[in-house]
């Protein structure tokens, strides 16, 4: 990982697991090892918020996947969001960002949204960017880390701080469950019988829970170098009548409660929802009606736990 170039940030080298396709990084904000670093100090920097005891991971903690346990996520100041947080597992991946708005296309995009929403207040920096600017740059550790991370631009901004937080989120990649290693290392043991029986389940025409959740990312669309044109994946689930986006399923034991308002406090409900979800008018042609057993149920159970990879929660834990 050196330049040819002294004066050039060190490149990042990603080490993606097997069957993962290397992520798509934005021209104007290339990846590089000092970025990174300097982006998770950042997320978990409480200064960024109104009241400074707030960070980007009171709402996406590395050990629930980078969620937060609430139904609807809480802003610096305690206002109740409209929405449940998404996981950021993989996001380096995502087509869009955001449960329903299809324009937010990269991870600098999104990043507005969080840092200066007024309503429903979140971080609470609006109007507030020279008073953190002001913060960091009485930081001599901050000083040095922009510099190392944008030698061009000496001085420290707004817009290198998303640029650097956005960097990071990048390598929040998750592809080492036992499912992974069941499908893509022939690890015939990594997951029990009950599991492969729900694994059978999951792809099979009648569940159809693959309709939604294809791919890799268990997302239906990915974008990544070489395939950077798809459309996100939206479905009606049947809660409500907006379609919302197809969220990942990796990690999801982790990420309760479930659905877009955190309605369902475990996975058994949201198949109990699942599996009466088209009598509702408004639910996606997708989906289909099914019964499950109980033996079935528990090796539904069994598949989607096997997406739980610890090594990711571990690695990415906070110290």
């Amino acid at each position: 990982m050196i330049s040819v170039n002294a004066d050039e940030p060190p490149t990042y080298v990603w080490h993606l697991p097997r069957g993962f396709p290397t992520p798509l990084v934005p021209a104007d904000n290339p990846m590089s090892v000092a970025k990174v670093a300097l982006g998770k100090r950042l997320f978990f920097d409480s200064r960024l918020s109104l009241t400074s005891t707030y960070s980007c991971a009171s709402c996406h903690d590395p050990a629930r996947a980078f969620t937060d346990a609430r139904a609807l996520a809480v802003g610096a100041t305690g206002q109740v969001l409209n929405r449940n947080a998404m996981a950021l597992v993989n996001v380096a991946y995502n087509v869009s960002y955001g449960w329903s708005n299809v324009k937010v296309k990269t991870l600098e995009a999104q990043m507005h949204q969080p840092l200066f929403n007024v309503h429903p207040l979140e971080m609470g920096l609006a109007g507030r960017e020279a008073s953190v600017v002001k913060i960091l740059s009485a930081d001599t550790d901050y000083i040095d880390a922009f510099r190392a991370s944008f030698p061009d631009e000496p001085s420290i901004s707004i817009a290198n701080m998303i640029r650097a937080i956005a960097c990071y989120e990048r390598t929040l990649i998750s592809g080492n469950s036992p499912f992974d290693r069941y499908v893509f290392n022939g690890e015939h043991d990594a997951i029990n019988d009950s599991a492969k029986r729900g694994m059978k389940l999951f792809y099979s025409s009648r569940l159809g829970c693959a309709n939604c959740h294809a791919g890799f990312n268990f997302t239906g669309t990915a974008v990544y170098d070489g395939h950077t044109v798809a459309a996100a994946a939206f479905a009606r689930n049947g809660v409500g009548s907006q379609s919302m986006r197809v969220p990942t399923l990796r990690n999801i034991a982790l990420t309760a409660p479930y659905m877009h308002d955190g309605r369902y406090k475990n996975l058994d409900a949201v198949i109990t929802h699942y599996e009466t979800a088209t009598t509702t008018t408004k639910a996606d042609k997708k989906l289909r009606k099914f019964k499950l057993t109980s033996d079935e149920r528990q090796a539904l159970l069994a598949f989607l736990e096997s997406l739980t990879d610890d090594e990711f929660i571990r690695t990415n834990r906070v110290q």
